[in-house]
């Protein structure tokens, strides 16, 4: 082939890759706090619900008041060095959640990249969760 066909190629197989990183976008899912309490009725351990929640909001935060069922609060800005503390297999099902949902689609899509493959962004997150008159509880000390 002369060089012009393949540099026409590799254009065109750029285009391609850029076009199907668009048409993909995001490959988290969203889920609505309505959804999260129905499964969170369920119960509370990690083996009734099927997931593990993780609060992404700062450990102030976290203590001032959280989501009853959380397993564990990871400072979104932490994910990616401390996701294996989450202790889920890239199968497993990661929920997570913020104040306002911001940085839980930051997180979500983190642990997106790293390979988990069904991570769960809570929409509107614990202001949300207030707002619909849901629970909320203070960690454990």
């Amino acid at each position: 082939m002369t060089r012009a066909v393949m540099n026409v190629l590799g254009c065109l197989l750029a285009i391609v890759f850029v076009i199907s990183d668009l048409a993909h976008g995001y490959h988290s899912y969203l889920l609505t706090v309505q959804q999260l309490h129905s499964a969170l009725s369920k119960g509370l351990s990690k083996e009734e619900k099927g997931f593990i929640l993780v609060d992404v909001r700062t450990p102030e935060e976290h203590r001032a008041g959280m989501i009853p069922g959380t397993d564990l609060n990871i400072d979104f800005r932490e994910i990616k060095a401390r996701h294996r503390e989450i202790g889920a297999q890239f199968d497993d099902h990661v929920v997570v959640y913020c104040q306002s949902g911001r940085r839980s689609n930051i997180a979500a899509e983190t642990l997106a990249d790293l390979g988990y493959r069904h991570v769960y962004n809570v929409s509107g997150s614990m202001n949300a969760w207030i707002e619909a008159g849901f629970p909320v509880q203070r960690p454990e000390r």
